[in-house]
């Protein structure tokens, strides 16, 4: 019986392909297919004015953390650490598109972003610092990039019309390769509070 036992615990083991032993992750906010949808609207005119390529509107989103490779079996350990995340659901509204000219983005931003959408980040990367997990560190700027190897100036690009939606939970999210292009799965999703946001 004990042989047995061993034997039940291989699978878990062996079951992780080794020619791709890691998965490339974040955790982000995962707008529903509606939202997505108006705010693919702001692409076309954009694309006008500024040229580049349209990210795929079923890609769209807001990352919260980037994290990057991480080994199959951190995923566990990852999905642990956002479940001792708190924090409330809050209205998320994106009203502005502006443009980063240092790697040629334009992307749909929050004029003014809510308090809980910075707190959630922060408590985010903080659980993720106790675990040991390494992450892109930078300033949090919320943000859904719209086009990439655009072209524009410092002036302000026109205005939009703002799209919100009321953010129940975040998600933590893998880059799959697929056919030259990059896929994104949602591995698994964290509720926030209900509460006024």
């Amino acid at each position: 019986m004990q042989r047995t036992a061993h034997a039940d615990k291989m699978p878990n083991i062996m079951s992780h392909p080794p020619e791709n032993p890691t998965a490339r992750v974040f955790f982000a906010l995962w707008p529903t297919d509606a939202e997505r949808e108006q705010l693919a609207a702001w692409q076309k005119p954009l694309k006008r004015l500024c040229g580049g390529r349209a990210m795929r509107g079923e890609t769209l989103h807001n990352t919260l953390v980037f994290i990057g490779d991480v080994e199959l079996y951190g995923l566990e350990v990852l999905q642990r650490a956002a479940q001792e995340v708190g924090g409330k659901s809050f209205e998320l509204c994106f009203d502005e598109a502006r443009y980063w000219g240092h790697n040629h983005i334009v992307y749909a931003a929050p004029r003014h972003a809510p308090q809980q959408l910075i707190q959630l980040a922060e408590m985010l990367g903080q659980r993720l610092d106790a675990h040991r997990f390494k992450f892109d560190q930078r300033e949090y700027r919320p943000h859904v990039t719209l086009l990439r190897n655009a072209h524009w100036s410092d002036a302000p690009l026109p205005a939009m019309q703002p799209v919100c939606w009321k953010v129940a939970d975040f998600a933590l999210v893998q880059s799959v390769p697929h056919d030259g292009l990059t896929d994104y799965r949602v591995l698994a999703r964290f509720p926030l509070d209900a509460g006024s946001g």
